[in-house]
C-alpha cells in the first residue's frame, strides 16, 4: 500500500478522509490503527541530539505516536494549524481559557453555556482576576458594544447544549478581530463535520470526543485546535498545565475516529424523525432543535451549518414534577444520564432558568433533553408513548 500523497488527502471526500487519517507507517508500524502507546521516557541516541531536542517524541507528555495521529487526524478535519489533546472537554475548556486570558482581563461568555464553564468562570477564573460578562447568544455582530479595552476573550457555545440558541458565529469572530480578541467556540453538538470552525472566523475550538468522537460512553477526551495565530500560545498554555489524554482513550477515540460520520448521519436522521414525532405530541408545547423550521435561528443553522447532532430539547406542557418523574422512571430504552451521543438514547431533565444572567430562558413547561442513539426509531417512540401516558396519568 503506497503512502498518502498530499494531493490525494487533500482531494479525499470526507468519510474516505476519516478512513484515512492519521494512519503515517510511522505512528501504525503496519498496523490498521495506530495501536496505544504507552510511555513516559523516551530514549535518546546520543546527548547531542537530547540537547537539541533533535527528535520526534522527547517524552510522553509531550507526544506519542497515538497522541500524534489523533492530533493531525483533527487539525485536518478541523481545518487548523494544531491540536492539543486533554483528558476531558472540561480539561479542553480550561485549556483553551488559560491560553487566552490574565489576571485583569475581560472574558465575554455566552449565557447558554454548558454550566461547567460557566461553574469555571464564576470560580476559578475569578478568583485569578478575571473578570465574566455573559451575553445573549443571539447578540450577533451587537457583541462588538459589550467590549472593552481589556476584553481578551469571548467564549461561545453554538448551539447552546440545552437550550439550542445559534450564535452568528462569523459575526462575532469579525468584532472580535476588529479588537484584537479571541474568540472560542465549543463546538461538541456540531463537531467540524457538521460545522468548521476556523473556516468560520473561530480562533480555537473546543470539542468534547466524549461525544461523537467515541460514540460508545466509554471514554473521556477533549481536543482543542487552534489556527497558526494562536497554536503556539495553546501549545505552551496545555503543556505546562500537564494534563494530556491518556493512550487508551486516544485509542478508541481514533477507531471512533473511522465510524463518526456514519454514526453522526444516523443521529441526524433518527433526531429528526424523532423530533418531528414529538412536535406533533399532545403533550409536548414544542421541540427546541435548530434544524426544525420552526425554530427561532432555523435561518442562522441553515447557512452555517451542513447537518445536525442527535441532541434536543423538549418543552413539555405544564405539569407537575411528579408526572415527569413518572414518565421518565419508566422509560425502558432511554437512559437517564449526562451526557450525550453515544450509541444508547439517554434522556435528562433540564433547567437552565436559574444560571441565566444576561437573559431570560422561559420555556413554558417543564424541559427535557434527548439524546437520540442508534435503536429502532419505532421501539424508541413506542417506549415514550408509554411514557406519556404515565405522565398523563399524573397529571
Amino acid at each position: 500500500m503506497a503512502k498518502l500523497t498530499d494531493e490525494t488527502r487533500a482531494a479525499l471526500r470526507r468519510r474516505s478522509r476519516l478512513v484515512a487519517l492519521g494512519r503515517d507507517g510511522e505512528f501504525s508500524q503496519g498496523f490498521v490503527n495506530v495501536p496505544p502507546f504507552r510511555g513516559s521516557t523516551v530514549l535518546y541516541p546520543d546527548v547531542e541530539t537530547l540537547k537539541k531536542g533533535g527528535q520526534r517524541f522527547t517524552y510522553g507528555r509531550r507526544g506519542t505516536p497515538t497522541m500524534q495521529a489523533l492530533a493531525s487526524a483533527w487539525s485536518d478535519l478541523s481545518g487548523a494549524a494544531g491540536t492539543m489533546l486533554v483528558p476531558s472537554g472540561i480539561a479542553a475548556i480550561t485549556s483553551a481559557l488559560m491560553a487566552t486570558l490574565a489576571a485583569g482581563d475581560h472574558l465575554l461568555m455566552s449565557d447558554a453555556v454548558y454550566g461547567p464553564s460557566r461553574f469555571l468562570a464564576n470560580t476559578t477564573l475569578k478568583r485569578l482576576g478575571i473578570e465574566t460578562e455573559y451575553y445573549d447568544p443571539r447578540i450577533g455582530a451587537g457583541i462588538a458594544a459589550l467590549m472593552r479595552p481589556n476584553t481578551t476573550t469571548i467564549f461561545a457555545e453554538s448551539p447552546g447544549s440545552e437550550t439550542f440558541e445559534v450564535q452568528d458565529i462569523p459575526a462575532i469572530a469579525a468584532a472580535a478581530h476588529a479588537r484584537g480578541a479571541c474568540l472560542i467556540l465549543d463546538n461538541t453538538w456540531a463537531t467540524p463535520l457538521f460545522f468548521s470552525p476556523h473556516a468560520h472566523g473561530v480562533d480555537i475550538a473546543i470539542e468534547a470526543g466524549t461525544k461523537y468522537l467515541s460514540g460508545h460512553s466509554d471514554l473521556l477526551l477533549g481536543l482543542v485546535s487552534a489556527t497558526a495565530d494562536w497554536f503556539e500560545r495553546l501549545r505552551r498554555s496545555t503543556e505546562t498545565l500537564g494534563i494530556p489524554a491518556g493512550p487508551e482513550d486516544m485509542f478508541l477515540a481514533l477507531r471512533g475516529l473511522r465510524t463518526m460520520d456514519l454514526r453522526l448521519r444516523e443521529a441526524e436522521r433518527q433526531g429528526l424523525a424523532l423530533a418531528t414525532w414529538l412536535s406533533d405530541r399532545p403533550e409536548v408545547l414544542r421541540v427546541i432543535h435548530p434544524a426544525l423550521p420552526d425554530h427561532p435561528d432555523h435561518w442562522l443553522w441553515s447557512r452555517d451549518f451542513s447537518g445536525s447532532s442527535g441532541l434536543f430539547s423538549v418543552v413539555l406542557k405544564p405539569v407537575s414534577d411528579a408526572a415527569v418523574a413518572a414518565m421518565l422512571d419508566g422509560l425502558e430504552l432511554f437512559g437517564l444520564g449526562y451526557s450525550w451521543a453515544g450509541y444508547e438514547s439517554l434522556v435528562v431533565p433540564v433547567d437552565c432558568t436559574p444560571r441565566r444572567t444576561a437573559t431570560r430562558f422561559a420555556p413554558g413547561g417543564p424541559t427535557v433533553r434527548i439524546s437520540v442513539g442508534l435503536e429502532d426509531i419505532e421501539d424508541l417512540q413506542a417506549d415514550l408513548d408509554r411514557g406519556f401516558q404515565r405522565l398523563r396519568a399524573k397529571a
